[in-house]
């Protein structure tokens, strides 16, 4: 199995199981958020940092451009959480993840199966070098990270989810 296909195959089945999980979230819901600890997501937030947390990624590491604003890094620490962006609708996120879906696709065909397995690439946040390939499939496990805490976001809201719904089974 090359790199290609071992990425195209994980962003396929997390950007499947991702966009399921968004059609549970109820239009009411967005502002809600675990009322134990601090720093939580609102559902909103959430939805809006999983609609862009693999393509952007991955056209960072493919094509050197993070999308900071100038005067800024991609290194920069991330804000307290109260300070994300959120959407304004499940269909806005829906649509969100995918753009970042077609963006990701996009990026892993720029990339070539050469870059991938030899290509040595730090990151803006970790100078460890590391094969290409590598790095995007930790873009991936980002957005799957967050697909998880999406479902955990809809049990605790009182979903009728289980782990059929966060295996895709």
């Amino acid at each position: 199995m090359t790199w290609t296909e071992l990425l195209r195959s994980e962003m396929e089945v997390t950007y499947r199981i991702t966009e399921s999980l968004m059609e549970l979230v109820d239009a009411g819901s967005l502002a809600w958020k675990p009322s134990d600890g601090q720093n939580w997501m609102t559902t909103g937030q959430l939805l809006r940092h999983i609609s862009t947390a693999c393509g952007s990624e991955m056209k960072g590491f493919v094509s050197g451009d993070w999308g900071a604003p100038a005067g800024t890094s991609a290194d920069s620490s991330l804000p307290a959480a109260d300070q994300l962006p959120t959407v304004g609708s499940v269909v806005e996120a829906r649509k969100g993840l995918a753009a970042d879906r077609e963006l990701a696709s996009r990026e892993l065909c720029t990339a070539g199966e050469e870059r991938l397995d030899r290509e040595p690439t730090p990151a803006p946040w970790d100078s460890t070098r590391m094969p290409l390939g590598r790095r995007l499939l930790e873009v991936i496990r980002h957005l799957d990270t967050h697909k998880s805490q999406l479902f955990y976001y809809l049990k605790l809201q009182g979903k009728p989810v289980t782990t059929s719904n966060l295996w895709g089974i």
